[in-house]
This record gives C-alpha cells, structure tokens and sequence, in this order.
C-alpha cells in the first residue's frame, strides 16, 4: 500500500511538472512568435521567421542601399543585435539566413532563447532596432 501511494504521488508530481512544461512551451511560443522554434532531437535547436511582413518597415530606411527585408537582412541586423546587446552569446549563436527565412541556430537551448526573446523585445523598440539596423552591413 506504502509503494502504491508512493507512486501515485510521483505519477501526480509528473504529471503536473509535465502540465507546467506545456503551459510553459504554450508560453514561449506566444512570447517569441512570429519566430518559430525547432528543436531537433534535442540535439540542436533553431529559431526561424519566415519574412516578408512582419517589421518590413526596418529594413525601408536603406532600401535604396540594397536591403531588401530578406533572410540575409535579418542575419546582418541580428549579427549587429548579437554584438552589440548579447555579445556573451556570440560564441553560442550561429546564422543559416536563406532568401526567404531568418534561421538562428545553437546546440545550447538556454543561450538561443535568450537570443531569441530579447532579439524579439529588440525589434518591438522602434528607436533601439533602427540605431541597430544602422549598423547592419549587406550581406
């Protein structure tokens, strides 16, 4: 009966912790949306962003120095955001920018949400994104 009520009370505890973790993914996936996190067999993990509407008004002011609002774009702007704001990150954080997609990329979850979240926080400071951008080289 002792084992029994025992492993009721750790069936319970998983469970809840379990309840928690989804909430809590529920959570995340709302926090840095419209960027989309993958992990991959828990090996490596990646956040995307499909682009094209979501911030287009960043990359207007240098238009006619060729940025376009692409991949790439996303990948200098998040580089210059690295650098300057999450330089601790640097070593964790890789880019794999396409044509259509902003890809960031790490084998360390914890250092790619960091990125991720206050890259996010970034892009929704109007001031603080547009001094950043000023910085960003074409790729």
């Amino acid at each position: 009966l002792t084992l029994f009520m025992n492993c009721s009370k750790i069936a319970n505890v998983n469970s809840k912790q379990i309840n928690k973790f989804t909430n809590m993914s529920t959570l995340f996936k709302e926090q840095i949306a419209p960027f989309r996190w993958v992990d991959h067999d828990n090996k490596s993990y990646s956040v995307c962003l499909d682009v094209g509407g979501w911030k287009d008004e960043i990359f207007e002011s240098r238009r006619d120095e060729g940025f376009e609002g692409n991949g790439y774009d996303w990948g200098s702007l998040a580089l210059v955001f690295l650098e300057e704001r999450k330089p601790a990150l640097k070593e964790f954080i890789n880019f794999d920018p396409e044509g259509s997609m902003f890809c960031a990329y790490s084998s360390n979850a914890d250092a790619l949400k960091e990125f991720v979240v206050s890259f996010k926080e970034a892009c929704e400071d109007e001031a603080l994104i547009n001094d950043l951008f000023s910085r960003a080289e074409l790729d």
